[in-house]
């Protein structure tokens, strides 16, 4: 495994960070395709031994659940200052008002909840998952400057908005003195390339690291375009993401280039991914030892300039998809 700084901070991250949305109680939540918790500590106990530093979740994976068993195999497997733990927060956790969103009162709530599913006393990335319209800018950016100043945040970072509210988000922050964001987790791979006319250089400008969700867009980048899968078939969200015409034809150059090297499509789509500057690490989802073999392999996988070019000359302009 590998290591970087995430963006122009001092902290240290694997190249690839496991995603843990996989990982939950398939009857909590809306995701009936996750591991139950056996499943889910082997795979992460498998990660660790990897050199996998970095893991990524969330409140609403699987109502809650994913933390749960998130903290618990951290607890057992790792000492909690040799990894770097992120959640986020915005989406509803429970009906009525204050359910939902990054106001001050939910922002707080929230840390505090996570907090207790994962059995730690801070994280070290706290994300927004989404830009909330119905709060003021301005008084979420104080409730997280709140949380990093209380010792139960190290690091604050964003997700999945458009570049100018990421802009003003950091402005605001700076003008203010509170604690700025330091990453973006944004939709990103070889199917869905948008983020890299406005957010990327951004975050290159502005010296935030990026960790792209998605990064094998939901499988397919590992597959023949016509395969589909127990995840896929359930997937809503997923099923929104990917159907541009030129997607078949970047999916048969993964594949092209991944035969030629005599390596899994996975790899090469990574491997990828990982010859650009602004990502430090993407975030990629594991349900079986495969996937977590070909994450931790693509990170020693260099292109070359000309099949970098390949794998990105069949793509055309795609609506943009993800926020939602």
């Amino acid at each position: 495994m590998e290591y970087t700084r995430l963006g122009s901070t001092g902290l240290q991250v694997s190249r690839i960070c496991l995603g843990m949305m996989s990982f939950g109680d398939p009857a909590r939540g809306t995701h009936p395709w996750s591991l139950p918790e056996e499943h889910s500590r082997r795979l992460i106990e498998q990660a660790l031994a990897a050199g996998i530093t970095f893991f990524d979740t969330a409140n609403v994976y699987s109502d809650g659940s994913s933390e749960e068993i998130t903290g618990r195999a951290l607890r057992d497997f790792a000492q909690r200052d040799d990894v770097v733990l992120a959640t986020k927060v915005h989406g509803r956790m429970r009906p009525g008002p204050n359910g939902a969103g990054l106001s001050r009162k939910a922002v707080l709530a929230e840390l505090d909840a996570s907090l207790r599913r994962l059995g730690t006393e801070y994280v070290d990335l706290y994300q927004v998952h989404r830009w909330d319209p119905a709060t003021p800018i301005e008084e979420t950016l104080e409730a997280l400057d709140a949380c990093v100043r209380s010792g139960k945040v190290r690091y604050l970072g964003a997700s999945s908005m458009w570049a100018w509210q990421f802009s003003k988000a950091l402005h605001t922050a700076g003008e203010h003195g509170w604690h700025r964001f330091v990453s973006m987790q944004d939709h990103y791979n070889l199917l869905n390339r948008e983020e890299e006319r406005e957010m990327h250089p951004l975050c290159l400008d502005q010296g935030v690291g990026v960790i792209p969700w998605s990064p094998l867009a939901r499988g397919k980048l590992t597959r023949d375009w016509s395969q589909r899968t127990a995840r896929s078939e359930t997937d809503e969200f997923g099923r929104r993401l990917y159907d541009e015409a030129s997607d078949p034809a970047i999916v048969a150059r993964v594949a092209e280039v991944a035969q030629e090297r005599g390596v899994p499509r996975a790899q090469v789509a990574l491997a990828w991914l990982l010859t650009k500057p602004v990502v430090s690490a993407p975030i990629v989802g594991v349900t079986r030892d495969q996937h977590l073999d070909d994450a931790v392999a693509a990170v020693g996988l260099r292109l070359t300039p000309e099949e970098v070019e390949r794998l990105e000359e069949p793509y055309t302009p795609h609506a943009v998809a993800g926020f939602g």
